[in-house]
């Protein structure tokens, strides 16, 4: 493809993402204020991007071709928007020959500029950001993204909070802290889901002039796996062997998968708690009333004791996760949080090498062997 020159324009937009709630409230925004006033029916074209096959995604993006190549009806202006595209991804239909051929003629036309009067919108929710497509695309366009959270990535937590507490002042529901806490917990940052909980707890409330709080919450939103699976690691943490092995097989009953269950609950669990139950020895810290608590003892620490410590993706510290290991480090011993660790990689070798032919019993021992008092 050719390397892109322009700088990005207001007339090409885009709003892609896997959080497609918000891509769509977003671009719906945006079409809204591209539209030229008084253009009437003449004043956009909508292209629907939603393709059931290659051959389909080629025939949209050549309509979309024509269609910026094409002036508005009577002059003035016009929109074009190619909506909900779902071939953008790393897909069968998103690899096509033909589609990438598209694709890169679509491209060559916008870097060489729009006709006078016509501009630009693209969305979707499956994008390749690794694609050539999206890195020149991304020169010429201004480019929102809209992901939804990963929670198999730490730092998840805190990013569903910020999110949680938009969500609720946006639908004027009060939350107390350790509810709008659960409410993002218990959700797994899923926007819609969110949302969706905020309407429940709004009519729950009605006109009472009080605000949510966490038996409320805990009464009325239900636990994604997402949940269950901070849970089991709270469940870990706090030594309840009960409620850990309940948690555990909750989640093989979802169908969730054994190593999956080890490298997203487990082992994040028992390294939090080494390396906070070392900091918390070293610098004689105290345990926090609660985790957020945990963030502002760290920024008090010379920045080479936190050197060791577990990093988000995006290289800053994991405050949260950190905050609840910090809650219940005092639970055990160095000597036991160094020998989990080693019981922790053992099962793992043993899940993913040896190809164990009862992982879940493993689990379900190591579960025990870890949370044992």
């Amino acid at each position: 493809m050719p390397a892109a020159k322009a700088k990005p324009t207001a007339a090409i937009q885009a709003v892609l993402g896997s959080d497609d709630v918000e891509v769509k409230r977003i671009a719906r925004a945006l079409a809204e204020t591209m539209t030229p006033a008084g253009g009437g029916d003449f004043g956009s074209e909508v292209i629907d991007g939603i393709s059931a096959n290659a051959s389909e995604a080629a025939s949209r993006i050549r309509q979309t071709i024509d269609a910026l190549q094409t002036f508005p009806f009577f002059g003035g202006e016009k929109l074009v928007w190619l909506k909900n595209a779902n071939f953008l991804g790393d897909t069968v239909t998103g690899r096509a020959a033909d589609v990438l051929e598209g694709l890169e003629s679509l491209l060559s036309m916008l870097s060489a500029g729009l006709p006078p009067g016509i501009c630009f919108l693209l969305s979707g929710t499956e994008i390749d950001k690794r694609r050539s497509f999206f890195k020149s695309f991304s020169k010429l366009a201004s480019v929102t993204l809209c992901d939804k959270l990963d929670t198999s990535k730490s730092g998840w937590e805190e990013e569903a909070m910020e999110l949680a507490r938009g969500l609720s002042e946006t639908a004027g529901v009060r939350l107390e802290t350790d509810a709008l806490e659960l409410l993002a917990l218990r959700t797994g940052g899923d926007r819609r889901t969110m949302a969706s909980e905020l309407e429940k707890l709004a009519l729950y409330l009605g006109d009472a002039a009080r605000s949510a709080t966490e038996a409320d919450v805990n009464l009325l939103v239900p636990m994604t796996a997402e949940a269950v699976i901070f849970e089991l690691g709270n469940a870990l943490a706090s030594r309840n062997t009960k409620g850990a092995l309940a948690l555990l097989q909750q989640l093989l009953t979802q169908k969730e998968s054994p190593i999956g269950i080890l490298l997203v609950a487990i082992i994040p669990t028992f390294r939090n708690l080494l390396a906070v139950k070392e900091l918390m020895d070293r610098h004689k810290l105290t345990r926090p009333a609660k985790p957020f608590f945990f963030g502002k003892t760290l920024e008090r620490l010379p920045p080479e004791a936190l050197e060791f410590l577990p990093r988000k993706k995006d290289g800053s510290i994991n405050s949260f996760s950190l905050g609840v290991a910090a809650q219940h480090a005092h639970r055990f011993s160095i000597q036991e949080l160094r020998a989990a660790q080693k019981t922790v990689l053992e099962a793992n070798v043993s899940l993913v090498s040896s190809g164990d032919k009862d992982p879940e019993g493993l689990l379900q021992q190591l579960v025990i062997r870890l949370s044992a008092n």
